[in-house]
């Protein structure tokens, strides 16, 4: 797939700052905004028209993408890039999320 999601995950054995994530975002040019989810909330499959680039601050979300019968885990710092068009779900983690996101 050309533009297939990819996750990037945080390098580091330490969790990164809300305020490190953030300046990460500005600096790639993104309007980052936060938001949050408790325990196991789900997202059921859609798509968006923009692509979207989160990251994790705290807690752990799984993307599920059913066209490519594939599921992504991110954690705390881990990045997703998913472009605009690809249809995902979202499954919370037990300890809920916190994420930043910009969209391109």
């Amino acid at each position: 797939m050309k533009n297939a999601p990819r996750v990037t995950p945080w390098p580091d054995s330490t969790p990164p700052t809300r305020a490190a994530l953030w300046q990460l975002m500005v600096e790639e040019g993104l309007d980052p905004y936060a938001w949050s989810n408790g325990p196991f909330d789900i997202y059921s499959a859609h798509s968006h028209s923009f692509d979207k680039v989160i990251y994790v601050v705290q807690g752990s979300i799984t993307f599920g993408l059913p066209e490519l019968n594939q599921s992504l885990i991110l954690k705390a710092g881990d990045k997703l890039d998913l472009p605009a068009g690809v249809v995902h779900d979202a499954h919370v983690g037990e300890e809920g999320v916190v994420c930043l996101e910009g969209h391109k």
